[in-house]
């Protein structure tokens, strides 16, 4: 398996082109926010301008035209992306990394009709959203498997081309102490059934309905054994779950958390909260001042705790190590406490926003909405701090 070698000045330079390109989609993401908002998935226009920088190839094999970059360039990537508009940023990643593991893991025989037109800058990188969960049956059949189940928060389908499921192989893990395989589907959005059942409070913009399918033949080149043995590509596609996605998730929350500070910023410096108008505006209080250093020191705090643990994982990785129990622990728990601090960084703007703040035009009460439906994404329920935790006191689960 080849692994990806790059130098320093080389990941300088690819570091500074995707920033780049990320203030470059700027304008369309803020032109196009309303628009997908009301739509419920994210704007045409704005799924265009991530295609055309190639920025869905964030997590995909160089070999095939992606960009393979190292966990670190994904959170600044995301975190950028996240920091202009959540809603965009949550489909990257989820996109990202729905066509991202079907470059890796998918067999050769898939990857000419998958991947036929991907040119060496990624601007034609196919779209797939993926729900990793096993919310499918796969029952063996001669030449692949019959597929039936239902994925809820697919979220990006609405943009895709191809669905991406879990689904547990029928008649595995039925001995003492084994567990079923899950199997992989990767499937063309044509062959799926979508529910328009996405009316939600937060991460309005994600569009992230339920699918289903229903006796689908899959055949065996469209499937994999999830989380085993890449066909292509590095020591990112070997760090294994929840490694290799939780570190956008965190992305995510620390740039919609920052994102509702840099508009309580912009906004305490006129607003007045008080009966006279001889109060001062919010950001000279002392009391305002003192919980956004902290709410900015809890957001820093947290990306430097993120960036050190997946420093840790990506170094054993690139060494040809397997993660430990411990190291894909705290990718959870890290990933955890970064969403909290960001969810409580945009209460607390939101607060101080005042009565303004809860029109539906404001990015205030949209911070708080948004950061708050991530939340209740499993990935960062409360049991990944029970994990960290085993690990530290040497319990049974732990590392």
């Amino acid at each position: 398996m080849a692994t990806l070698k790059v130098s320093s000045a080389h990941r300088a330079s690819l570091r500074q082109r995707l920033l780049a390109s990320v203030e470059d989609v700027r304008p369309t993401l803020l032109a196009h926010m309303e628009e997908s908002e009301r739509q419920g998935k994210l704007a045409q226009a704005s799924v265009d301008a991530f295609s055309a920088a190639g920025l869905y190839g964030l997590k995909l094999p160089a070999e095939l035209g992606g960009i393979e970059a190292d966990p670190m360039l994904q959170v600044e990537v995301i975190e950028a992306v996240s920091r202009i508009h959540p809603t965009a940023g949550w489909n990257l990643f989820i996109c990202g990394t729905g066509i991202g593991l079907a470059g890796a893991f998918l067999p050769a025989a898939a990857i000419p009709e998958v991947f036929g037109n991907v040119s060496d800058n990624g601007r034609s990188t196919p779209i797939a959203a993926g729900v990793l969960r096993p919310r499918g049956q796969a029952s063996p059949v001669p030449g692949g498997y019959r597929v039936s189940g239902r994925w809820p928060f697919a979220s990006g389908v609405r943009n895709a081309q191809w669905f991406c499921g879990g689904a547990a192989v029928a008649g595995s893990g039925t001995n003492p102490g084994t567990v079923p395989e899950v199997r992989m589907i990767f499937v063309p959005i044509s062959q799926v059934t979508l529910h328009d059942n996405w009316q939600v409070l937060g991460l309005q913009g994600t569009g992230s309905c339920d699918v289903s399918v229903d006796a689908l033949f899959v055949p065996n080149k469209f499937t994999w054994v999830a989380w085993k043995n890449p066909q292509r590509g590095g020591p990112l596609y070997r760090m294994g779950r929840p490694a290799f996605v939780a570190a956008e998730h965190a992305a995510f929350a620390l740039g919609a958390g920052r994102l509702a500070l840099d508009a309580i910023i912009e906004l305490a410096q006129g607003k007045q909260r008080g009966y006279t108008p001889e109060t001062p505006a919010i950001a000279r209080r002392g009391v305002f001042q003192r919980d956004l250093a902290e709410a900015d020191l809890k957001l820093r705090a947290a990306r430097s705790l993120l960036l050190e643990v997946y420093e840790d994982v990506w170094a054993t990785a690139c060494a040809g190590q397997a993660l430990t129990s411990q190291q894909q622990a705290e990718t959870r728990s890290a990933t955890c406490y970064a969403t909290q601090v960001s969810a409580e960084a945009a209460t607390l703007a939101y607060r101080y926003g005042g009565g303004e703040a809860n029109y539906l035009t404001s990015i205030l009460q949209r911070c708080l909405r948004d950061i708050n439906g991530a939340a209740q994404h499993q990935l960062v329920n409360n049991d990944a701090y029970e994990e960290h935790a085993q690990g530290l006191l040497g319990l049974a689960g732990g590392g």
